[in-house]
């Protein structure tokens, strides 16, 4: 994968209704007709941050009151990781809102749906009879980001499939949702997965202990190759966007997902990293090893300033992983400072 380094960079700016794209990391940028200097400073802030990564990193922001929008390769494809798990708890929340189950269904809790990335339920999963509600698997999912709670919701929020529905429903595209966690990191990491009714408890350590390092770095370049459960930035903010605005959910769901998505336990030098104390972001990380450091949510703004929905990728980089964190930190906080100093010259329509 060629580094963000040795790419043309490419930025779109939507501002004042136009758009803006600039090439080339040092070329400085001639101030287009009706765009503020503030715009095109803040494109070449976005390109000169963006290169720490090492590696692709692709951004979209969108000001929700007033429908200005800024982006940097925002139709570029990367590797979701975890962050998929705000499509599920949409399509989840979707199919409470018809009837289908309740926040108060309650699910057992069996060997088999103990995944990696899923400690916190380790005792509960030793104790046969345990169960769980919806409510408190959604709680794990999205604050703590527990791998066994995600496959389980997803299981009850239709598959993967009816999650795409649901997106493709909404007009969502560049977003793809093909397959389980624990089928995502058994292709990552080169596991091959037995039938569902042999997973027994600690089956997943067995199995990874089979595959040679040599096997292992081979999993990877597929992965990063193949084409599923990806997003573009523009995709994830849509469905941000949709959810805030109260067309992808109603008004009671959408406020149950953006207070647990403010309780995000991870991610705390991502979007948050510089952002002022207090806060709020209700947010959804997610991390693959190099291949992926995510962060994707809503950002409160102070005052009457308003609200941005922001999706940050960056792909793989063999960076250290507070450097890529860095890198989320210091783009979010350009990108607050941008919406929350220049206030719209006129609204725009929302898309």
């Amino acid at each position: 994968m060629k580094s963000a380094a040795n790419a043309i960079s490419r930025i779109i700016l939507l501002a004042a209704g136009l758009f803006i794209t600039g090439v080339g990391w040092a070329q400085t940028l001639p101030v287009a007709q009706g765009v503020d200097v503030a715009t095109q400073r803040l494109g070449q802030e976005m390109d000169r941050i963006a290169r720490l990564a090492k590696g692709r990193v692709g951004v979209s922001a969108l000001h929700l009151e007033s429908g200005r929008q800024v982006h940097l390769n925002p139709t570029d494809s990367f590797p979701m990781a975890s962050t998929v798990k705000v499509a599920i708890a949409a399509q989840l929340l979707h199919r409470i809102e018809q009837g289908d189950l309740s926040m108060m269904t309650m699910t057992d809790l069996h060997a088999a749906d103990l995944h990696p990335g899923s400690g916190t339920l380790d005792v509960l999963f030793a104790k046969p009879g345990v169960q769980l509600s919806v409510q408190n698997l959604l709680e794990l999912m999205m604050v703590i980001s527990d791998n066994s709670a995600t496959d389980i919701l997803l299981r009850l929020a239709g598959g993967p499939v009816a999650v795409q529905q649901r997106l493709n429903a909404l007009g969502i595209r560049g977003m793809s949702v093909d397959r389980s966690i624990i089928q995502l990191l058994a292709d990552l990491e080169g596991v091959t997965l037995p039938p569902a009714d042999q997973w027994t408890p600690g089956f997943y350590n067995r199995l990874g202990k089979a595959v040679t390092a040599e096997q292992a770095k081979a999993a990877v370049a597929r992965f990063n190759k193949d084409r599923r459960d990806r997003s573009t930035p523009d995709a994830m903010v849509s469905l941000l966007a949709q959810i805030y605005r109260g067309t992808a959910l109603q008004p009671a769901s959408r406020d149950t997902l953006l207070a647990v998505m403010a309780r995000c336990r991870g991610g705390a030098n991502r979007l948050k990293g510089y952002l002022p104390p207090g806060t709020v972001v209700s947010h959804k990380t997610g991390s693959l090893d190099e291949t992926a450091t995510d962060d994707v949510g809503i950002i409160t703004l102070p005052g009457d300033a308003g609200h941005i929905a922001i999706a940050v990728f960056v792909g793989y980089s063999t960076q250290p992983a507070a450097d890529r964190e860095q890198v989320i930190a210091q783009l979010a906080r350009s990108i607050y400072d941008y919406f929350l100093y220049q206030p719209p010259v006129s609204p725009t329509a929302t898309r």
